[in-house]
């Protein structure tokens, strides 16, 4: 029996994003690595420029994501300033690109989110983990900074509403949170407590997504993904792929 810490994410808009070409910056539909690592970063009050501190979070947690609704797509469209394109040099950075403003031009880009999108997430730590799993329930129920699905942009519409357990697999944890509301509601008029309700259309067929080195996960795999999202540096904002396996239920689960 493996300790898990099972939390939840829902909101109007998350945006996962994968590579950005050009100016499309699309998102997946469920979690990355690197966004659940920024979440417990920010919960635990770990600032993207420490750079040994990220590397920490990294090696010492794994993730597993139960994909319980996909939500819609939607697009957004932004107007960006972008430069001219040099011949004989490279910009190196945001800042070097918008210095000279005589040479700027704008362009039309386009930022995808998900719509209505509900993940369940199973955090399993390495034995020498910083923060224990207590820890970090802790501070995903008093972040230092904000938590965010993603964006800036995306909050989060409902409490992660972390809790500790003990499952025999990654699967067992994933689906401990499906026979619950949502979230417990207050009746303003009679300040009892109620539950809260949600219209959210729940997919036909649940996804399983899990880190490759995760062990007893109790689901085999039917697709193998290759995900960009392995943090290298958080300060030069680097990634490296990895492989993600996944499982497609059937049925509604």
């Amino acid at each position: 029996m493996r300790e898990y810490l099972v939390f939840r994410l829902y909101g109007p808009m998350a945006s996962w994003g994968e590579l950005a070409v050009g100016e499309q910056r699309v998102s997946a539909d469920h979690p990355s690595r690197s966004a659940l690592l920024g979440l417990l970063g920010a919960a635990l009050g770990v600032r993207r420029d420490d750079e040994a501190g990220q590397q920490e979070l990294s090696r010492s947690y794994r993730f597993g994501v139960k994909l319980v609704a996909a939500g819609m797509p939607l697009r957004d469209y932004h107007t960006v300033q972008w430069p001219d394109i040099p011949k004989k040099f490279a910009y190196r950075t945001r800042r070097q690109e918008v210095r000279d403003k005589e040479k700027l031009n704008t362009i039309l880009t386009s930022r995808e989110y998900r719509s209505d999108s509900l993940s369940v997430v199973a955090v399993e730590a390495a034995p020498d983990a910083p923060h224990g799993l207590s820890a970090l329930a802790d501070a995903l129920r008093a972040p230092v900074f904000l938590p965010y699905l993603g964006r800036k942009s995306c909050p989060l519409a409902l409490p992660l509403d972390p809790r500790l357990g003990g499952f025999d697999t990654l699967k067992q944890a994933l689906d401990s949170r499906d026979d619950e509301p949502f979230v417990p509601g207050v009746d303003l008029d009679d300040d009892e407590p109620r539950e809260a309700k949600i219209d959210l259309e729940k997919d036909k067929q649940a996804r399983y997504f899990w880190d490759e080195a995760m062990a007893d996960v109790g689901m085999d795999a039917t697709l193998q993904l290759t995900r960009h999202d392995q943090p290298l540096s958080r300060r030069r904002w680097q990634f490296e792929p990895r492989r993600e396996l996944a499982y497609l239920a059937g049925g509604r689960q």
